[in-house]
């Protein structure tokens, strides 16, 4: 089995950087929302989705809460590491990032693309979510052995 300084201080420190930029992300929205501000981006550049607000931000709280949970118990070894979730996140994982990609990709190869394949800050905050899919996935294959058997 890996040392826990390999699961812990890279996944955790990965883990914690990745949700505090989707963190920012969403603060950075909710200010120009309510407060706004000139050195930030105007409010519909946070606006990837025809998604009301109040909607947009519960689910942003959500998966903030989910993130900084799943850091959490990495940073502290308190998630188990399990090779069939390492598996399964890691194509869940690439198979997110890959559409983010593709998505930006349209963007830029579309300049008439629709707003939805332009708006890069929910585009580039995508990519987040998927590395941080990609980590936690990495943190449960680095914390098992080829071979171990899991519960069921």
């Amino acid at each position: 089995m890996p040392s826990a300084v390999c699961r812990v201080g890279l996944y955790g420190s990965c883990a914690w950087s990745l949700s505090a930029l989707f963190a920012a992300r969403v603060l950075g929205q909710a200010v120009q929302r309510w407060m706004p501000q000139p050195f930030l981006p105007p409010f519909e550049a946070f606006q990837g989705s025809n998604l009301p607000y109040w909607l947009l931000l519960s689910f942003q709280l959500l998966i903030l809460v989910v993130m900084v949970r799943v850091a959490w118990r990495v940073q502290t070894d308190r998630l188990v590491p399990r090779r069939r979730a390492g598996l399964w996140l890691a194509w869940t994982g690439a198979a997110y990032m890959a559409f983010a990609l593709g998505r930006i990709a349209v963007g830029l190869a579309a300049p008439d693309a629709d707003a939805w394949f332009t708006t890069w800050i929910p585009a580039f905050f995508h990519l987040v979510l998927a590395a941080f899919v990609l980590v936690v996935s990495l943190y449960h294959l680095c914390g098992t052995a080829p071979t171990t058997g899991e519960e069921p």
